[in-house]
């Protein structure tokens, strides 16, 4: 008896001896669970030696591999992402930025490839960056993308929701589902702003990221222990799309820089369940308890390779990454993985310089104006730029990265004003910087960090409604860079929405005076006009803006608008109906061609078209202020006051239809119940676009 515990102590001290392999094995058609945490650093995992406890991910390296070295190729959620479901670099898919872009529908990605194998396939994704919306949706059966209530006005709906919410969806789909089945599993939590729930913000006091790592550790939990007891295998991938800066090299979030506090991500692959531990040996379950470290320079183009090797399919030619599953690709004799990057966030947005590089060994290079190498052995925290020191090294990195054929950014799409408004509560700016001819040292993003500090502070300040600290941050941050069209753009918003029509606009011509081109910037320079009755000027800017067949919705829709407003019926019309193309199941094209009717006396006409508009969109206050306005023409009194009140319970900001409803009811003898629309009105309408109506309502309170 001493002898077999001898023996048994010998081979538990040799598995815990480093080098322990995970028995990785390919079992056709088993099932794929594929996990994305957003933000989340490689080193924040305590399993990684960070602060994090996070017991389920800690066990699941230990019953597979766990990857130290592996990198993203975009420190944004959406590139990023689509780099790990398509198995390609962002150069390839096309999505550089997490606006502006969408995946083809014929994009081949994880999704379909297991689907044309009989895979069931499911998502649920936890914010606003991964929504159907952008294209990801391609080759799922069930994608879910939904936040808060459905039915909520817009103001209401949020941009994100917990993992606590996100977990228990998939795992209820995973329990149904027939045959195998492909599952991905997204999650957000550590995305700031860090809001850990009870009990990991009392235990992560003064450490709030690391609070939310540790609770999306314990909403995953659950689901990690049903698939280890499940009768079938289950092929488990935990990643993180990118990292976070957490104030290293003067970022706070991510999207500027690529250092490895943002590319370095974790990277673990286990096989649960059924055959993947029911057929191991007592002394393979003690090699798989051990958990196997390797530290190849694993990359998220790998993912994919590895998923279809590891349930028997074939892998498509032309993908860059290789497979991880077989022992030989996991250990120092596996040939050499060569990693591309990029950040090109504060090209798009900001018009900085774009940052691309390369990771071979542990050497990296950044390309720059300013370039940058470092040696991540000996200098993990990249605090010693080494270019120019070895000229020979300096220009065999330069040539690798010469070996990817990445290229600038084209043109991209923008955004509607409610995606963008979503973005921007998450922290994300958007704009349409001009590519230039050069990027010099002064658009080095290493130059101009402090700026997007202020950017974030800003936008911060804007969603917590502290509209003078945002305002303050927008103008130090023209006072350094005098083009950046954001700080622009958000300074009229403030000043608009608080009433202030003409500085809003004085705000942009001096945009548009010190060289901002920005297309979104001369919209909104065009909609202000407009609004204010300055029709002819408002024209000037936006109709060569809707010539363009790249022209956004937002802005043929104020086109569409001003003409109707200039009386030119024909060009509103045909405007309409071009965006009725552009925007399948949006009510606004049908809200505006109901206006329009309005306008002509076709009430008919224009009560289809506001009923069209409540059916696509019962949230939209403003049809439902189209049908209240129909409805008093047409004498119908009763549905009048009822869609006008409807409105403003859906958007208490609807000042025509909070006016319409108040100086109705007092017209018919309904003053009590007119009186708190009508303070309501008097109190919040902005004096500068409802002068008029603020005097009636003035006259009606007395």
């Amino acid at each position: 008896m001493l002898l077999v515990v001898a023996v048994i102590a010998a081979v538990v001290a040799a598995v815990k001896r480093p080098g322990a392999q995970a028995d990785l094995r390919r079992i056709d058609r088993q099932n794929v669970l594929l996990i994305t945490i957003d933000t989340l650093r490689a080193d924040a995992l305590s399993v990684y030696g960070g602060p994090a406890r996070t017991p389920a991910l800690d066990q699941l390296a230990a019953d597979g591999v766990r990857f130290d070295f592996a990198h993203a190729h975009s420190v944004l959620t959406l590139p990023s992402h689509t780099s790990i479901l398509t198995g390609q670099y962002p150069y390839e898919h096309g999505i550089r930025d997490n606006s502006g872009y969408r995946v083809a529908a014929d994009t081949r990605t994880v999704s379909t490839l297991l689907k044309q194998a009989g895979y069931a396939t499911s998502a649920f994704v936890a914010a606003f960056p991964l929504t159907a919306r952008f294209g990801l949706n391609v080759g799922f059966d069930r994608y879910d993308d939904q936040f808060g209530d459905p039915n909520a006005p817009a103001d209401f709906n949020m941009s994100e929701r917990p993992a606590s919410s996100v977990v228990p969806l998939a795992r209820t789909w995973i329990a149904g589902a027939k045959g195998p089945w492909f599952s991905w599993v997204h999650v957000f939590d550590p995305h700031a702003p860090y809001r850990p729930p009870s009990p990991f913000d009392s235990e992560y006091v003064g450490k709030p990221y690391y609070g939310e790592v540790a609770a999306v550790d314990a909403a995953l939990a659950p689901l990690l222990a049903s698939l280890r007891a499940a009768p079938t295998p289950t092929l488990v991938i935990v990643t993180g799309d990118h990292g976070e800066g957490l104030g290293e090299h003067g970022e706070e979030a991510h999207g500027i820089f690529a250092y490895e506090s943002t590319l370095r991500v974790p990277l673990i692959i286990a096989e649960l369940g059924g055959s993947a531990s029911a057929g191991s040996s007592w002394l393979a379950s003690f090699r798989e308890r051990t958990g196997e470290v390797s530290s190849v320079a694993a990359r998220h183009v790998d993912i994919l390779p590895t998923i279809l090797d590891a349930i028997g399919q074939p892998v498509p030619t032309g993908l860059p990454g290789r497979t991880l599953l077989p022992a030989a690709e996991r250990t120092a004799q596996a040939p050499a993985r060569l990693t591309y990057f990029e950040a090109m966030s504060g090209m798009l947005n900001h018009g900085w310089a774009p940052l691309t590089g390369v990771v071979s060994g542990r050497e990296k290079f950044i390309e720059l104006p300013i370039p940058e190498r470092y040696d991540l052995a000996t200098d993990a925290h990249e605090l010693v730029n080494l270019m120019g020191r070895e000229p020979a090294r300096d220009r065999a990195l330069t040539a690798m990265l010469a070996q990817f054929a990445s290229s600038l950014p084209g043109e991209r799409a923008t955004e509607t004003a409610d995606a963008a408004a979503r973005l921007r509560a998450l922290g994300y700016a958007s704009g349409q910087a001009p590519v230039k001819a050069q990027y010099t040292e002064d658009d080095d993003p290493k130059r101009l960090v402090e700026l997007d500090q202020k950017i974030h502070r800003a936008l911060e300040a804007f969603s917590a409604g502290r509209m003078v600290e945002a305002e303050d941050l927008y103008k130090q941050v023209i006072d350094r860079r005098p083009d950046m069209a954001i700080a622009y753009r958000h300074i009229a918003l403030i000043e608009w929405q608080a009433g202030n029509a003409a500085t809003a606009i004085a705000v942009l011509q001096r945009a548009l005076a010190k060289g901002v081109t920005e297309p979104r910037t001369i919209a909104q320079l065009g909609e202000y006009l407009s609004d204010v009755g300055n029709v002819a000027d408002a024209l000037k800017l936006l109709e060569p803006l809707g010539r363009a067949a790249t022209a956004d919705a937002d802005t043929l829709n104020v086109l569409g608008i001003t003409y109707a407003r200039a009386g030119r019926s024909g060009d509103a019309r045909r405007v309409f109906e071009r965006l009725l193309v552009l925007l399948p199941g949006s009510s606004a094209p049908y809200e505006n061609l109901g206006v329009l009717a309005l306008q002509q006396g076709d009430l008919v006409a224009a009560r289809q078209q506001f009923d069209r508009a409540v059916a696509l969109a019962p949230t939209s206050s403003r049809a439902h202020a189209g049908v209240g306005a129909v409805a008093m023409q047409a004498g119908d009194q009763a549905t009048a006051f009822a869609a006008w009140t409807r409105a403003v319970q859906l958007d208490a900001a609807n000042f025509d239809a909070l006016f319409s409803l108040g100086v109705n009811l007092s017209r018919v003898g309904r003053a009590s119940e007119a009186r708190p629309y009508l303070e309501q009105f008097q109190r919040t309408a902005p004096p500068a676009l409802y002068g008029a109506q603020l005097r009636e309502v003035a006259r009606l309170l007395q």
